[in-house]
């Protein structure tokens, strides 16, 4: 692994599909047009590039000023525990420094959890707070 260079330029359509595929995120895949929309309407996108390669992607929407919401965070699985994830959300951190809410949706796992926390991040229920989801 070469130094990781961090830019907003997005990759190829190719690249974004492995990297999400990479992740089993094929509800994304099935639809392309529509993952690449997303991306495209995006409040804020930084990727991550070894050599060239997208290795990891980070995507923000919200109005920037009173909620930011992490839609997307991938890293691919080979890069994982290398600092990309926590570059990545620093990034948004920063970029969003004087915005009051910064929220995430993730799966429901003990990686998960330990990732989201050791960076700061906290649980909805420990700050008295519930999420809830409309899906169709």
């Amino acid at each position: 692994m070469s130094k990781i260079e961090y830019s907003s330029l997005l990759s190829n359509e190719e690249e974004i599909l492995n990297l999400y595929e990479n992740m089993g995120w094929s509800s994304y895949t099935k639809d392309k047009e529509s993952l690449f929309k997303g991306i495209k309407n995006s409040t804020y996108v930084k990727c991550a590039y070894d050599a060239g390669t997208l290795v990891g992607l980070i995507r923000a929407v919200g109005d920037g000023n009173t909620i930011i919401y992490i839609q997307d965070i991938l890293v691919l699985e080979s890069y994982q525990r290398k600092g990309i994830g926590s570059n990545l959300i620093k990034f948004v951190l920063e970029e969003y420094k004087d915005v009051r809410q910064i929220c995430l949706t993730t799966d429901i796992t003990e990686k998960q959890r330990l990732f989201y926390e050791s960076i700061g991040f906290k649980n909805y229920e420990s700050v008295n707070i519930k999420g809830f989801m409309f899906e169709k």
